[in-house]
C-alpha cells in the first residue's frame, strides 16, 4: 500500500539532481548560495516535455509559499509508467488549461505521473524554488498567492496511487518543505481543505496523514498524533478529465 512506503533520509539524498531536458542540475541553493539539506528529486523541466510558451510569463513573488496543495489530475489511471506517457500528460494538461480554460499556462507548479516521473508545470516554477520564492499558479481558488500545487496523475476517489507516484510525492514534499522551511504537518493539505471539491479524491486524501508523517521522517522530524479529517467529502467526483474543482478566483482569470 502506498501509505506504507518507507523512504530514509539517505535514500532521498541519493537523488541529488534535477533534470532539465537531458542535463542534470546540481543541488538547489538559495539567494545567498546556502545549499538545501534535502536533495532535489529527479525532475524534468518544461523543455523536456516540450511545453508551449506561456501567453504571459508567470508572476514570481519575493517570498516563499506557506502550503503545499495535493491534487489529482482527474484523468485516467493509466498502467503505462513510461516517461513518454508522463510527458504526454504534461502537454495534455497544458493544452486543456490554455485552450479550454483560457489560462496563460499550466496551472499547477509540479506534476507527478503514475510512473513516478516529476515534471515542472507552470513556467518559472523551478526557478522560483531555487530562489526560495513563490511562482503564482492557478490550482486552488482564492489561495494561489501562497500555495504551491502538485498534480498527481490519476483519479483517486476509490483507487490508491501507485507506489512509484507515492514515493515521488513523499520525496517532492520533503524537498519543498526543506527548501521553504515548512513543517509538513502544517503545510501539506488537500485541495478540499480550501475549496468545495472532492479533489484529491477520497482515497488519496485519506493518505495525507501518512504523507505528512513520512515527509517528517525524511526530514528527521517527529511524527504527530494529530490527524486531519479523512472521511469522504460527500461531493461528486470529477465531471470530466482534468476537473479537480475550483482553481481560480474571478480576479485571477487572466493568469
Amino acid at each position: 500500500m502506498p501509505g506504507e512506503v518507507r523512504l530514509t533520509r539517505r535514500g532521498l539524498i541519493g537523488g541529488t539532481a534535477a533534470v532539465v531536458g537531458g542535463a542534470l542540475l546540481g543541488p538547489l541553493s538559495g539567494p545567498q548560495g546556502a545549499a538545501s539539506a534535502q536533495a532535489a528529486p529527479r525532475m524534468y523541466a518544461r523543455v523536456a516535455w516540450e511545453a508551449r510558451p506561456p501567453k504571459v510569463a508567470a508572476t514570481v513573488l519575493n517570498r516563499a509559499p506557506d502550503h503545499i496543495v495535493v491534487h489529482h489530475t482527474a484523468s485516467a489511471n493509466t498502467v503505462d509508467p513510461s516517461l513518454e506517457q508522463a510527458f504526454a500528460l504534461s502537454r495534455s494538461i497544458q493544452n486543456f488549461h490554455m485552450d479550454t480554460n483560457g489560462w496563460a499556462d499550466s496551472g499547477q507548479q509540479l506534476t507527478i505521473s503514475r510512473g513516478g516521473h516529476l515534471m515542472e508545470g507552470r513556467n518559472r516554477s523551478l526557478e522560483a524554488v531555487r530562489a526560495r520564492r513563490h511562482v503564482v499558479g492557478a490550482h486552488t481558488f482564492g489561495q494561489n498567492d501562497h500555495t504551491i500545487g502538485i498534480e498527481n496523475e490519476g483519479t483517486y476517489m476509490t483507487e490508491m496511487p501507485t507506489d512509484a507516484l507515492w514515493a515521488k510525492l513523499v520525496q517532492t514534499c520533503a524537498w519543498l518543505c526543506d527548501a521553504y522551511g515548512l513543517g509538513p504537518h502544517e503545510a501539506i493539505v488537500g485541495h478540499r481543505d480550501y475549496n468545495q471539491t472532492s479533489c484529491p479524491g477520497d482515497a488519496l486524501y485519506a493518505l495525507l496523514p501518512d504523507l505528512r508523517d513520512q515527509v517528517a521522517g525524511a526530514l528527521g522530524q517527529r511524527r504527530t498524533a494529530a490527524r486531519s479529517r479523512v472521511g469522504p467529502s460527500g461531493l461528486p467526483g470529477p465531471r470530466h478529465t482534468f476537473d479537480h474543482g475550483p482553481a481560480l478566483a474571478p480576479g485571477e482569470l487572466a493568469r
